[in-house]
């Protein structure tokens, strides 16, 4: 019988990706539930090639076209997940929606999985609890699908944190790496975009160029794996061929190394390891372990990086930075904003007099986070305009 699987966010990147994987596998799965915005031309493929029995889309004006252009087709085109009647247990769901949005969705979804395969890192960051109580309430296996918290999810297995120095997540540099700071001045969002490894959504492109990813990613591996602050830390490494290097106490290291594809760790994630990749990919020639390089973050490049000490010193200190984050990218990318900007921004936020007020509190529900998210958007853009 073909396994179920979902996607929350099937046009994105990762979605494509996951779905280039089924492609190689069609007898293997069953497309059940899609989610999707509105990229219009893309859902439309979908629905016909795939043919999910739910597809979930937030846009009323592209849903609308679609209930007309699909109104005798098996696939159910509906707005949100409350609509649909009965659910079936999807063996695999990916969690691919970008930001904050894909927080609900995700929460949902969970007792309707065996294994969420995670790589919308905002909702670790902002609702890790929830998702937490929830998945261990329904006995489902939350597996990371980023690479580098991929990574770290394979080193860990069968150790213990006490057995650890130290968890390194890497970073490529992005598009800036080798910049002077004065530079960074003149920098416009086609510079930014313009990431040397990886081919990556907009956002999460931008968020590489200022290195706030990898304050991100600390921050969900911190909740992922219960990882101490003094045990995380960040390192360039421009090829972006490992991913994570763990520090054991013993004086072993150990890292994994692949490359730059996210179908390397979709599909291992699937399917548990047990496959050939050259099924899934051209597989790259490989360059030698003696050309890595490692260094330490500049931080006249990234002054984010400043932030990496402060990110856990309130409970919702974490949702606060998304959130700020989230806002700061849109206007840079809408040229309404220059991009040393970012990160000023989201430093300043920290010495707002209701900062505290807010980053102190230990949100309980979907409703609590997001009115600590909306403080945050309010006040940066209140900062962008003063």
């Amino acid at each position: 019988m073909n396994k179920l699987i979902s996607i929350l966010g099937s046009t994105g990147s990762i979605g494509i990706t996951t779905l280039n994987v089924i492609d190689k596998k069609k007898n293997f799965f069953k497309p059940y539930i899609f989610t999707a915005n509105k990229n219009y031309k893309i859902i439309c493929n979908q629905i016909i090639k795939y043919k999910p029995d739910f597809f979930i889309v937030r846009n009323k004006i592209v849903l609308n076209k679609l209930k007309k252009k699909f109104r005798n087709h098996k696939t159910k085109i509906l707005n949100d997940f409350d609509k649909i009647n009965t659910f079936k247990k999807s063996e695999f769901t990916i969690s691919a929606i970008p930001g904050i949005a894909g927080l609900d969705p995700t929460i949902k979804m969970i007792k309707f999985t065996n294994k969420m395969l995670i790589a919308n890192k905002e909702s670790i960051i902002c609702g890790w609890n929830l998702i937490k109580t929830k998945a261990k309430k329904t006995n489902t296996q939350i597996i990371p699908i980023d690479s580098e918290h991929f990574s770290i999810f394979n080193l860990l297995y069968h150790h213990k944190i006490e057995e650890i120095n130290k968890v390194y997540l890497t970073a490529s540099g992005g598009p800036f790496l080798n910049y002077k700071s004065a530079q960074l001045k003149k920098v416009q969002p086609t510079d930014a975009l313009k990431h040397p490894k990886w081919k990556m959504g907009k956002k999460i492109t931008i968020d590489s160029s200022t290195l706030i990813n990898k304050i991100l990613e600390l921050i969900e591996a911190q909740k992922l794996f219960n990882l101490p602050n003094n045990k995380v830390d960040i390192l360039i490494h421009p090829q972006s061929l490992v991913h994570a290097i763990i520090d054991f106490k013993n004086g072993l290291k150990k890292f994994i190394y692949h490359d730059t594809s996210m179908t390397i760790p979709i599909a291992n994630a699937i399917f548990g390891g047990k496959l050939e990749i050259k099924n899934f990919l051209k597989v790259k020639k490989k360059q030698q372990i003696s050309d890595l390089i490692f260094k330490k973050v500049d931080k006249k490049i990234f002054p984010i990086i400043k932030l990496k000490n402060r990110i856990n010193e309130h409970p919702s200190s974490s949702i606060i930075i998304n959130a700020s984050n989230e806002i700061l990218v849109d206007h840079f990318l809408h040229k309404k904003l220059p991009f040393l900007h970012i990160s000023k921004i989201i430093m300043d936020i920290f010495q707002h007099r209701n900062y505290k007020k807010y980053a102190i509190q230990k949100p309980k529900t979907i409703n609590q986070i997001k009115k600590i998210d909306s403080w945050a958007r309010e006040i940066t853009l209140k900062k962008i305009y003063r």
